[in-house]
């Protein structure tokens, strides 16, 4: 009777167990790395447009993009001016531009209090990992260099980068009454948007990636 009794302990243990919710785990090389440079951030023009992890991108998550860190990766960001700190979800890639280590929501700017300056010295530190959401099957990646309110402005980018690169194309957007005129380019795979996108920042170009 005992052991049945055990048994049915050993059985009833495991079935607990397997019920708990699996949590992707972090590589203790992730964990607590710090890094410190320029933080930037995005937000209006790119609000409700599919992220590098296919989530859609809402200016008022506190989100961001990185260069390398894996989607889900959770990172506290000291705005190292003021002291404010705010905690985002690594969920798109970017930026690219050198010296710039991390492309902040709207919302996680404003409570770091970056909005106005649009770029600040920050320190990041990874501290732990969360599921990435979900979010739709999309196509080519697309490579922004620029986006202006004067169409001329960006047409002479245009011009310059299509002496070096193909398939650079103009894009409008309308927000809030205002129309901009955005620069990009096209890539099928993330490996040669990788590629594009680190041609262009060497060339001196900021560039923010993007899924179609």
């Amino acid at each position: 009777m005992r052991k049945v009794f055990f048994l049915f302990l050993l059985i009833f243990s495991a079935s607990l167990y397997s019920c708990r919710p699996s949590r992707p785990a972090i590589s203790p090389e992730t964990r607590g790395l710090v890094e410190t440079g320029i933080a930037s951030w995005y937000g209006p023009e790119f609000h409700g447009r599919p992220t590098s992890s296919r989530e859609i991108f809402d200016q008022n998550d506190l989100t961001a993009a990185h260069p390398t860190l894996p989607f889900g990766t959770m990172v506290l960001v000291t705005n190292l001016e003021n002291g404010r700190q705010v905690t985002v979800r690594i969920n798109d890639r970017g930026p690219f531009v050198k010296g710039r280590i991390i492309d902040l929501s709207y919302a996680a700017a404003r409570l770091l209090g970056m909005v106005g300056p649009g770029t600040a010295r920050v320190r990041l530190e990874v501290t732990g990992q969360e599921p990435p959401k979900a979010g739709p099957q999309s196509g080519a990646y697309i490579l922004q260099v620029g986006s202006f309110a004067i169409q001329e402005n960006a047409l002479a980018l245009l011009q310059k980068l299509q002496a070096e690169f193909s398939g650079v194309y103009l894009s409008a957007f309308e927000t809030s009454g205002r129309t901009f005129h955005r620069v990009r380019l096209k890539a099928s795979t993330e490996a040669e948007a990788r590629k594009l996108a680190e041609r262009l920042s060497s060339a001196g170009y900021p560039v923010l990636l993007l899924r179609e």
